[in-house]
């Protein structure tokens, strides 16, 4: 595909380079390696840096956590510092262990809306704490797709309607907080069959079928009164036929025309392979604000400096060659200041601090009786590659169970650890998303073989039905979701998960 460069006007006369690069600037968000801020980077906050987004590298303890957004803030007061904890897989400040919250599956199976308010409440509150003050999340896309390689139990659910009462509850609890929240990812990646961080991904439905499916979550958020929106790398051919990210007819006529929305618009990260592969990371930067996007997200892979000069540098030559709007420009870095600092707090709300166990037990989905457990416990954690969204989290059991649980990790075509498995007191054989990976059905029934009285535990979305018994599908993987499935093995304490 060729890339189009829209013509939205030229500058004015007085526009000047100095006034155009800070304007430039102001409405990008790099990333960097390292838990304290480099110095070309506090050197660009000091000037007119729009944001910064923070990694799982950029993470250690709470306490450096906090020194960093120190610095960063001490360097310019209204930085807009950024994160994605979506409160389940996908998770920056547990990366470490995997997150202390069950994710949006779980929340959407237990469908109880104060419990993922309350959810919502206490991620604002922990990032509020550490001096974030925007989070990429929830995603309100809605599960369509089982095939999906990057949303799965990032979802709150394959239902429309319960995915747009999740969406709003989450944000209403997180922004509660001050924490501004935003949602992603417009127009809607749950239909779709490719990782964006890989190649664009193509939405099939007609307007219609987006109408009914994908954009009801997105107008319930924007209902809400999210503060902000991410647009994916999305083609929807009955839309445009460029990607959600740099359609001016996504982003403008339809997302600010049509639904109302007037916050800010956030792109995923442009060196991502759905736009860096056919328009590079600068030139989608120019289309994705000549569409109507506010603020820019790059190197998440790439974390240094260069691509930040190269974009801004792009920018400046578009306004001055008449490709971009200088108005539009100064539109886009004003919303992104309104994002640098938090909103205000209500005060006066009582944190109920075990919503995440609780979450957690009403979304495990059991068919039974399960097994008395007999140590020494066995776990055979079936791995698979995750996408770049998730990251090399760890997940399973092992984090949240005792010593006297062993655990060990089989990939596709591996041989089975026949002689474990015959002597462990309990086995039990973990998948997450086994219908994508064949394989693991195939050694969940290997094993069982070995050991009927083995218990399935499905830690995605493939679920379980009652001819799997003993079997628990947790629609999760997190360490909350650990601890519930531990607690139904009578391996945990409940209240200790």
């Amino acid at each position: 595909m060729t890339p189009t460069v829209l013509d939205v006007g030229t500058p004015g006369p007085d526009a000047d380079v100095e006034e155009v690069s800070a304007l430039a600037d102001g409405v990008l968000m790099p990333c960097f390696d390292g838990v304290t801020a480099p110095e070309w980077l506090l050197r660009r906050v000091s000037g007119s840096l729009g944001g910064v987004c923070l990694f799982s590298r950029n993470i250690g303890t709470s306490e450096q956590v906090l020194a960093l957004t120190t610095a960063l803030r001490d360097a310019r007061a209204d930085i807009v510092i950024a994160i994605d904890e979506e409160a389940g897989d996908v998770t920056r400040l547990d990366a470490a262990t995997g997150s202390r919250f069950p994710g949006a599956a779980a929340l959407g199976r237990a469908d109880d809306i104060s419990l993922t308010e309350e959810i919502g409440y206490q991620v604002g509150d922990l990032l509020a704490d550490l001096g974030i003050t925007l989070n990429f999340a929830p995603s309100a896309d809605v599960a369509v797709d089982p095939g999906n390689p990057v949303i799965g139990t990032r979802a709150f659910g394959d239902d429309p309607q319960l995915v747009a009462r999740h969406t709003a509850a989450f944000i209403a609890g997180h922004q509660a907080t001050g924490t501004h929240a935003c949602v992603k990812h417009f127009p809607g990646h749950g239909d779709t069959a490719v990782d964006t961080h890989v190649s664009v991904a193509v939405v099939t439905a007609d307007r219609p079928g987006l109408e009914a499916v994908a954009l009801p979550p997105f107008r319930a958020a924007i209902g809400q009164g999210v503060h902000a929106v991410m647009a994916g790398h999305l083609i929807a051919p009955a839309v445009d036929e460029l990607p959600a990210s740099i359609s001016h007819r996504w982003l403008t006529d339809i997302l600010r025309g049509e639904m109302g929305f007037t916050g800010v618009v956030v792109t995923d990260a442009l060196e991502m392979g759905a736009i860096r592969r056919t328009y590079g990371v600068a030139g989608g930067a120019v289309l994705a604000l000549a569409a109507g996007a506010d603020l820019l997200c790059l190197g998440g892979e790439d974390a240094g400096e260069r691509m930040l000069d190269e974009t801004r540098d792009a920018i400046v030559a578009a306004v001055h060659r008449g490709d971009l709007d200088i108005d539009r420009l100064r539109d886009a870095a004003s919303r992104v200041r309104t994002l640098s600092v938090a909103s205000s707090l209500p005060g006066g709300r009582t944190t109920v601090t075990d919503a995440a166990t609780r979450v957690a037990a009403a979304a495990l989905e059991i068919a039974g009786p399960l097994p008395a457990a007999v140590h020494p416990v066995l776990v055979v954690r079936c791995d698979e590659a995750t996408n770049l969204a998730v990251g090399t989290i760890p997940w399973g059991l092992a984090a949240a169970a005792d010593d006297a649980v062993r655990v060990i990790a089989v990939r596709s075509g591996d041989p089975l650890p026949a002689d474990d498995i015959s002597s462990a007191g309990t086995v039990l054989v973990l998948t997450r998303d086994r219908h994508q990976h064949p394989w693991m059905t195939g050694a969940a029934d290997d094993i069982r073989r070995l050991r009927p009285s083995a218990v399935l535990i499905e830690m995605g979305n493939a679920g379980i039905d009652t001819a799997m018994a003993p079997a628990i599908a947790s629609h999760g993987a997190t360490m909350a979701n650990a601890g519930a499935v531990l607690a139904a093995l009578g391996l945990a304490d409940p209240s200790q998960s």
